[in-house]
């Protein structure tokens, strides 16, 4: 080798430019190939590797060999221009210094960022397990990896400035605590702001609701130190971006993505209107066709129910009846299950609450079929429209606190004659006791 590069080297002699030309070239040639064929090995040799392992499906395959494997093989190549960067005729000694230093901080990184991505396929494929719901292990990735960037950092300064890395460790413990003074929320702006970029906890776009902060609407820039919020007023809140790690906050993404969104409303009933409904008005609720298959049903369980009640000799007054409450609910399951605006693949629940002093609640519990803010409510109002206005044929009534507003009441004399005949006429009003005159 050293002769054929004497041989080359007097043949360029009369361009000496020419001749470290062609040896750097030669260089990154041999780089580029050391490159090539370190992928083709380790690709293979991976793949084998993982074939063997819970890491060996084709989705982390893929992850793998998208993420970790280019930068493992980045490494060849830095190495080999760090060793033969010095052979390159005519370099200035300093340019030989500064490229032998940036190749072994692109080593030192490239083997970082490989490793995180392992971490992060490892924990991925951990996630996978019924115990990582209960033992998550994503927060120990994470510090192993801060540490070790933070690790990595420093090797680079050392590196660069040509340090020892003892002595940069040494020198920055003394200038930790000044530095965590002066540029404490920016280091927890910028902390902050790492950690939503890596589990999206917020993103541009976003709807969030924030009242410690007074935010409540959509996400229209992230910067380091604040996020800034449009709410639905029109108004604008710079929350700081290190709230949004530290504080509780809500993301309405889920349900805009989920295609549905909850209606939780009650209907406050009377409980004095709730009864057992007889026999003959059981026949006339069959005027809905909705309430055949419940009828059907409650009457085939009371009859078997009321039957071996019988059989004991037991009184009527143990048997089970209809309740006009019961019959309501089962008309507002039916009518939630077949409105085109309710999503059917959801929680759709109506049931009762604990009663109050406001009456009996009965809670309308589902979701609609679109998230759009004014198409919601418009679902929400018709369902709730239809309810209250039928209300009244089940012989329910809605619990409502009256106005204090004076009663107007106007009262009119009846004749005795007519008083008889007339049994709604309101009776006359006694006329007050005049005072007696005072005695002389």
């Amino acid at each position: 080798m050293q002769v054929q590069l004497q041989q080359l080297r007097d043949t360029l002699a009369p361009y000496p430019w020419a001749y470290s030309l062609t040896v750097l070239t030669g260089l990154l040639l041999l780089a580029w190939l050391a490159n090539f064929i370190t992928k083709r090995v380790l690709l293979r040799g991976l793949k084998q590797l993982l074939a063997r392992t819970p890491l060996g499906g084709a989705q982390h395959d893929h992850q793998v060999r998208l993420q970790v494997i280019p930068r493992l093989a980045n490494v060849v190549p830095a190495l080999v221009i760090s060793a033969g960067i010095s052979i390159v005729p005519d370099l200035p000694a300093q340019l030989v210094t500064v490229v032998k230093a940036l190749c072994q901080v692109f080593v030192v990184v490239t083997i970082a960022l490989a490793v995180s991505k392992a971490l992060d396929a490892i924990n991925r494929n951990y996630e996978q397990r019924p115990e990582a719901r209960n033992k998550p292990i994503k927060g120990y990735f994470q510090v192993a990896k801060i540490i070790m960037f933070v690790l990595v950092g420093i090797s680079a300064v050392a590196t660069l400035i040509g340090a020892e890395f003892l002595h940069i460790v040494t020198g920055l413990g003394a200038m930790t605590a000044v530095l965590l003074l002066i540029f404490q929320d920016t280091i927890l702006s910028l902390v902050a702001s790492v950690q939503i970029s890596n589990d999206g906890r917020v993103r541009i776009g976003d709807w969030i609701e924030m009242p410690s902060q007074n935010a409540d609407g959509d996400v229209i820039d992230i910067a380091l130190h604040t996020v800034t919020v449009q709410n639905f007023d029109r108004t604008v809140t710079t929350v700081p971006t290190k709230k949004l790690v530290s504080d509780a906050f809500k993301n309405w993404r889920q349900m805009s993505e989920g295609g549905g969104r909850r209606i939780k409303r009650a209907l406050h009933l009377d409980q004095h209107s709730v009864r057992f409904l007889e026999p003959e008005e059981i026949a006339k609720f069959r005027r809905f066709t909705v309430l055949d298959d419940y009828l059907d049903r409650k009457d085939r369980e009371l009859r078997e129910w009321n039957a071996a009640l019988a059989e004991r000799g037991a009184e009527p007054v143990n048997h089970r009846r209809v309740t006009n409450l019961g019959t309501f609910r089962a008309y507002v399951e039916h009518y939630l299950r077949h409105h085109p605006g309710i999503h059917q693949e959801f929680t759709l629940l109506v049931r009762q609450l604990q009663p109050t002093e406001a009456g009996l609640p009965l809670e309308i519990y589902a979701f609609t079929n679109d998230t759009a803010w004014a198409v919601y409510e418009g679902i929400q109002s018709d369902v709730f429209d239809h309810l209250l206005a039928i209300l009244p044929e089940f012989g329910l009534r809605v619990f409502q606190a009256h106005s204090d507003a004076p009663v107007d009441v106007n009262l009119r004399q009846v004749a005795p004659d007519a008083e008889a005949s007339d049994e709604n006429a309101l009776p006359a009003r006694a006329a007050p006791p005049m005072p007696a005159p005072d005695a002389e």
